[in-house]
């Protein structure tokens, strides 16, 4: 049950995935989380001792409060929020609740890793469909380095970055399937919307368009996109929108057609 101030995980997951969804903040205590516990997609973890310095850390932005079971510990760290003028809810039931509605979770120790990330430069798919599913799904914050194809590993380890989409990386393409296929079953987010999204994307990437109708689009755009920006993170920044819309499209519209 839900009251003021709360909302539910399955509102909560129309809203992960989306470029102004909230940030999502996991107070749980040590007790209360596993060493092979999972969280919420899009999770940050903070002290709730540490009030001053999450109110730093949200700036101003929407924040959803999760802890154990969506009681005293969440809503206390909510209301502090608001009173100080923030914007704020919490997760009603916690992760107990998000896990019993049989939503998407992520390994804690995948998302203590996924900060930096590099890959390929010149990205027109994979290799913009993946920072995409990573800042919408895993990392909000996370940074992207584009370099030589040489060079990948070299700079993954200097700078302790994840590579992927390159030979040898821990996300890559393996037979059929592509790197964005590779993050959406380590990270367990398998959705409808995003398997839908994989369909296209893997069916362009790797020139199999009869695999699905909108795969000869999405290279086209993108090939178009790469034409337009020769910088690898602009290039990067006007495919964020281009994937944004293409989820909207395989979670809410994939079944409109034009006269709609």
């Amino acid at each position: 049950m839900t009251g003021p101030n709360m909302i539910t995980p399955q509102n909560l997951m129309r809203q992960i995935g989306l470029p102004d969804g909230p940030i999502i903040v996991d107070v749980r205590i040590a007790e209360d989380i596993a060493p092979e516990d999972r969280a919420v997609p899009t999770t940050i973890f903070h002290d709730f001792y540490d009030f001053k310095g999450l109110l730093d850390r949200l700036s101003g932005r929407k924040a959803i409060i999760i802890c154990h079971k969506g009681l005293k510990l969440s809503q206390g760290i909510a209301a502090l929020i608001r009173a100080g003028g923030g914007t704020a809810e919490v997760l009603a039931g916690g992760f107990v609740g998000w896990n019993e509605a049989g939503l998407p979770t992520l390994p804690i120790e995948l998302i203590a890793q996924s900060g930096r990330w590099v890959t390929r430069q010149k990205p027109k798919i994979d290799r913009i469909a993946c920072p995409w599913l990573i800042k919408r799904f895993i990392d909000r914050d996370a940074e992207f380095m584009f370099v030589p194809r040489a060079d990948v590993a070299a700079v993954a380890d200097r700078f302790d970055a994840i590579s992927f989409d390159t030979p040898d990386a821990p996300y890559g393409h393996n037979g059929e399937n592509c790197s964005f296929d590779a993050l959406l079953d380590a990270f367990g987010l398998r959705t409808e919307a995003l398997n839908r999204m994989s369909d296209v994307i893997r069916a362009a990437d790797t020139n199999n368009h009869n695999n699905d109708p909108q795969a000869a689009g999405l290279l086209a755009i993108s090939v178009g996109l790469s034409k337009i920006h020769r910088d690898d993170n602009a290039m990067l920044d006007a495919g964020l929108t281009l994937y944004d819309a293409l989820y909207r499209w395989a979670r809410d519209g994939f079944t409109e057609g034009h006269a709609e």
